[in-house]
């Protein structure tokens, strides 16, 4: 199937590893000229990428940057996956221990680093008839209390998605979420990562824990999601295959939500 993206141009955040990294490799694949931010440039994200920007988008000045970076080594912008986020080890403390800092840190990365690349991106965008696609989590779906602050900032960006989509559509926008359940990267495997200390928290060995995970989290698949099969769904939703897709959350967990 031809997703007609041959020529076009893209950021994607947090594409060091894990889904954004199999994001560049799916869009690269399919002729896109991808610029790959984050924190610290992988060599997998530098053998692939056709550009790259170490930046903390949790620093407001940084979408700026970014996108003028992607104007100038690719000519414009197309598409944009905001993908950048993660779990701050400080969920483990409990609501009550999470004081205003943390849930500013927490919302800093996971939402508003895509308001403001979303709007720093926003006349290329409309210039382009470009395409967004926003990574939230099953959590915005069902939150967690061992994942609260994250959840909720992931449901923002879910309804933020939802709102630009109304408003930017007149524009030729599109814009859509991707909702992944527990999806095998290094959140989850790593021996330092917020899955290990989830184990921890809860008694149980890391390598024991994780295979424990699809049961614990109802997904009737039996295995966790693979960051390639997110890729390919949000390389799908940036494609002119999906061109009446919009404003819509689309959920890849395993069936682990019900009735959605």
């Amino acid at each position: 199937m031809d997703l007609e993206l041959s020529g076009k141009t893209a950021i994607v955040t947090g594409a060091s590893r894990g889904i954004g990294l199999e994001v560049v490799r799916s869009l690269t694949a399919e002729g896109v000229a991808v610029l790959g931010a984050a924190r610290t440039i992988s060599q997998e994200l530098s053998s692939v990428a056709r550009a790259t920007l170490a930046v903390d988008l949790s620093r407001s000045e940084s979408a700026s940057a970014l996108v003028e970076h992607a104007v100038e080594k690719l000519g414009g912008i197309d598409l944009l996956v905001n993908n950048a986020g993660g779990v701050d080890p400080g969920e483990l403390a409990g609501f009550a221990r999470q004081d205003d800092a943390f849930w500013l840190r927490v919302f800093e990365l996971n939402f508003f680093a895509a308001v403001r690349v979303t709007r720093a991106a926003l006349p290329q965008l409309a210039e382009r008839r470009g395409r967004v696609v926003n990574v939230s989590s099953i959590g915005a779906w069902e939150p967690s209390g061992m994942s609260l602050a994250y959840d909720t900032a992931k449901a923002a960006l879910k309804a933020l998605g939802r709102g630009l989509a109304k408003e930017l559509g007149p524009q030729g926008i599109r814009i859509a979420t991707v909702s992944p359940g527990p999806t095998r990267t290094s959140i989850w495997n790593a021996p330092d990562g917020p899955g290990a200390k989830l184990a921890s928290a809860v008694g149980v060995p890391h390598a024991e824990f994780i295979a424990q995970v699809p049961s614990r989290m109802g997904m009737v698949t039996g295995r966790m999601v693979e960051p390639a099969e997110v890729a390919e769904l949000i390389t799908f939703l940036l494609s002119e295959r999906a061109a009446s897709m919009t404003g819509s959350d689309h959920l890849i967990d395993g069936g682990a939500i019900r009735g959605a």
